[in-house]
């Protein structure tokens, strides 16, 4: 069984991963060259996989490890707060709660009037790994839009928030959907979802006859469909309170569900849970 990699050779995996040379990594580190690649070959042999491919060009992670960087990453994070969580917990414990990039700028505000008299300490990221957070303890809430498609760890629950759909959005001068078989032939869409649905909603507008583009967030997605004059297809809670003169949102030719859960230990942060009904209504959820 491979020991247990030390805080200098996790730090040392994410520099050559981020830098894409062992060089560029050992000055990052203040190391030299020889000492990172002694070291970087040393985990390798107990960890009994090759973590980097090496040549001329520089240092590219392998499967083994861009995943080894990415727990490095996350277990360094942790132990960069760990003073800072010991010195709250002695003035006031936070309700530490997180979301995905796209609900944040909806989600936070809300929060922040719901909870006048509580400190929020507020968390962005991939869903997957907010739940994480909450297994492990680190984090009371996680609002996600993936519970229900995925494996909770031991020990969370999730607890419905309310339900949105994929709507189709138009900017100011943008003509609506068509009619038959093919509404969106020769249509440019962008189009975006907080959920695992992705690839699925993609090929439903294909079907329709769009031409389909991914958006990275709901920003990015509204920024293109304005700037290019083309249809968007996100969800409704995304863009429905944030309209311009001219603007719309239409149904699609098919139905799609989204459901907003947000996953707690248990038993749960009891202040945070007594706003769920508000939480719902405010963020203009079903």
């Amino acid at each position: 069984m491979a020991s247990r990699p030390d805080i200098d050779d996790l730090e040392l995996v994410v520099a050559v991963a981020r830098c894409g040379s062992i060089g560029a990594a050992a000055r990052s580190l203040r190391l030299s060259q020889p000492a990172a690649s002694a070291r970087l070959t040393r985990l390798e042999r107990r960890a009994g996989l090759r973590l980097f491919q090496r040549d001329t060009t520089g240092a590219r992670p392998t499967a083994a490890g861009a995943e080894l960087a990415r727990q490095a990453e996350h277990i360094l994070g942790h132990l960069d707060r760990v003073f800072t969580a010991a010195q709250s917990a002695d003035i006031a414990r936070p309700i530490v709660v997180g979301t995905f990039a796209s609900m944040a700028a909806a989600l936070f505000p809300v929060l922040d009037a719901l909870l006048p008299d509580e400190v929020v300490d507020q968390r962005v990221d991939h869903g997957d790994r907010l739940i994480e957070w909450v297994a492990e303890g680190t984090m009371d809430g996680a609002l996600v839009a993936i519970a229900e498609q995925v494996t909770l760890p031991h020990g969370t629950q999730a607890r419905a928030v309310g339900g949105d759909e994929l709507v189709a959005f138009r900017p100011a001068g943008v003509a609506g959907l068509g009619a038959g078989r093919t509404p969106l032939r020769d249509r440019e869409v962008v189009c975006y979802t907080y959920d695992m649905q992705g690839a699925p909603t993609r090929q439903r507008l294909t079907l329709l006859g769009a031409a389909v583009r991914r958006g990275a967030s709901v920003p990015t997605t509204v920024g293109m469909a304005r700037r290019r004059g083309h249809l968007a297809v996100l969800p409704r809670s995304a863009v429905a309170t944030d309209l311009r003169p001219g603007e719309s949102i239409d149904r699609l030719p098919f139905r799609t569900r989204l459901r907003l859960s947000l996953v707690t230990p248990r038993p749960g942060h009891p202040e945070l849970l007594a706003v769920l009904p508000r939480l719902r209504t405010e963020l203009g959820l079903t």
